[in-house]
């Protein structure tokens, strides 16, 4: 049977274009039908980027054609998605925070990946190059930082900042920090619900007199969860920095904490990821590089998910031992790792300019759709 496009294009008339409530004639979604002999090719574009409209489109042009034209027509129909351009991620604007110039998020998948270290190390640094620093502790449960900056004793004073009484951060090698390790025994456990612990991160946030910072740091636990959202909530975030090691156990969840930042929700953008531990070197043999974790595995993840590649860091056993005796590596002065550190937090902090020229503010996110999850006030 040969058929007739003005038979195609009649059948056509009855289907709705998905979204739009006119038929596919009439909106204009139907571009263009051959036909030759009993073979027809319909081609349509549709404003729908979902696989189910795409999936529905297909169907139905061939049941209709089928059905009212020809029941045993060769058909093809291709569909082209033109949707409406998506706008730009953090194109609201969203409210600064009085004497903080940036707000980065220091995040991991996964525990155990050095994120404290990273934190701590790039803290001093950026305070080495004449940046005014803060930190703020946010691993409600597993307090570190405190001992990293050889501060665990101390405790914060109450000051009056415009009649308003406010926390005063400890302050070392440059650095102001304040974390839930002050609040607390060296051997009570923190064992509190979300709320609670949102309440807490609230208080040192907003209740503490930070003064004028260029970075304000904040080391996030590891995964995905509540303490996570309720920062993004209460804070415009800057950016976040992911921290992971090259095996594919970390790559695996540090890949999930790229994708929590970039959800449409959430919509923070991701400076980059950082690969601790990258490989081992001995003090004996400082030319020699041992890949115990694999090789490379943060840097190839960083590739794939297109954002950018902070930089490797050694696993050397003076990074462990300054850390716990709290003065961390990058103080150290003409050493692989100061050069190693200096050139991550330099990318940090390119990475930055490079996000304030191209997008305005991050807004502090507004989760509606998630029980549970009020916003921070």
């Amino acid at each position: 049977m040969k058929l007739k496009k003005q038979d195609i294009y009649k059948a056509l008339e009855t289907i709705t274009v998905p979204g739009e409530g006119q038929n596919m004639v009439e909106s204009g979604a139907l571009k263009n039908v051959v036909t030759f002999g009993d073979e027809v090719i319909v081609d349509i574009t549709i404003s729908n980027p979902s696989l189910q409209a795409k999936k529905k489109t297909e169907v139905e042009i061939m049941k209709t054609i089928h059905d009212r034209v020809y029941e045993k027509a060769k058909i093809k129909v291709n569909v082209k998605v033109d949707a409406p351009a998506k706008p730009a991620s953090n194109v609201i604007k969203g409210k600064s925070i009085p004497g903080i110039q940036n707000i980065v998020a220091v995040a991991s998948g996964k525990g155990g990946v050095g994120k404290s270290t990273v934190t701590a190390n790039l803290a001093v640094t950026l305070s080495k190059m004449g940046f005014k620093v803060g930190i703020l502790d946010a691993d409600i449960y597993g307090p570190s930082v405190p001992i990293m900056f050889d501060v665990e004793n101390e405790r914060p004073l109450a000051v009056n900042i415009d009649g308003k009484s406010k926390m005063k951060p400890i302050e070392n090698y440059g650095v102001k920090v304040l974390s839930i390790g002050f609040f607390t025994q060296p051997n009570q456990a923190v064992v509190w619900r979300g709320p609670m612990a949102a309440k807490a991160l609230n208080q040192m946030i907003f209740d503490a007199a930070w003064g004028e910072l260029d970075f304000l740091l904040i080391d996030l636990p590891p995964g995905t969860g509540d303490i996570h959202l309720s920062i993004m909530q209460s804070l415009p975030i800057t950016g976040a920095v992911v921290v992971s090691t090259p095996q594919n156990v970390a790559l695996a969840d540090a890949k999930k904490g790229v994708a929590m930042f970039q959800q449409d929700s959430i919509s923070v953008p991701v400076l980059g990821i950082v690969e601790n531990m990258a490989y081992f070197t001995p003090e004996e043999l400082p030319e020699n590089k041992y890949y115990i974790f694999g090789k490379e595995g943060a840097k190839n993840l960083a590739e794939d998910l297109q954002v950018p590649f902070l930089g490797q860091l050694p696993l050397v056993q003076s990074i462990r031992e300054a850390g716990d005796i709290g003065r961390p590596a990058a103080l150290q002065t003409a050493t692989v790792l100061e050069q190693a550190f200096d050139t991550l937090t330099k990318n940090v902090v390119q990475e930055v300019v490079r996000r304030n020229d191209s997008l305005p503010p991050t807004e502090a996110i507004k989760i509606t759709t998630m029980a549970g999850c009020s916003a921070v006030k």
